[in-house]
């Protein structure tokens, strides 16, 4: 499947229309409901094959966003070898009491990896919790950048540079 093809499958099957508050408090008259495209096996690893190209080199660890990350991340690890943690949003307040689970990433190069990005403001406020448990973040990749500015002066402001398989303008 080329691009194109891939652009038109994820649109007919994720795009719908109405009015929707995004988590950036905005509201939309259009949506990408991310799910209905990551719940298709078929389009989910052809998304992590278009997408591992763009993985930027010397990554260690693909790091899934809560909730939609996690399965772009998952399909991302299949298809390239990397291992990948899963970040919630908060720490969970029993057992290992952490946000990032799967494995210990202090001093690695981390790739944070997210499904839908608008204006960026969870992948910040997570760059800040991997930071602070000493991972090496610079680099999120997405699959569809639905922002009216790019690059995103939120993700630019913290040293982070934004890699869309598509964005808004692609469909």
């Amino acid at each position: 499947m080329n691009r194109q093809e891939l652009a038109k499958k994820i649109y007919d099957i994720a795009h719908l229309t109405g009015e929707f508050k995004l988590r950036s408090g905005q509201i939309s008259d259009e949506y990408f409901d991310k799910y209905r495209f990551e719940a298709q096996p078929t389009l989910l690893r052809e998304i992590a094959k278009q997408m591992a190209p763009l993985i930027p080199a010397g990554t260690e660890v693909l790091a899934g966003l809560e909730m939609g990350g996690i399965p772009i991340a998952t399909a991302l690890s299949l298809e390239t070898g990397l291992p990948c943690v899963f970040v919630r949003k908060e720490a969970k307040e029993y057992g290992t009491c952490k946000f990032a689970e799967g494995l210990e990433i202090a001093g690695k190069k981390v790739c944070i990896i997210e499904d839908v990005v608008t204006t960026g403001g969870q992948v910040v406020l997570s760059t800040a919790d991997l930071r602070s448990i000493g991972a090496k973040v610079d680099h999120v990749l997405c699959v569809i950048h639905r922002g009216p500015a790019f690059p995103e002066p939120k993700l630019t402001e913290v040293g982070l540079t934004l890699s869309p398989l598509f964005k808004k303008s692609d469909f």
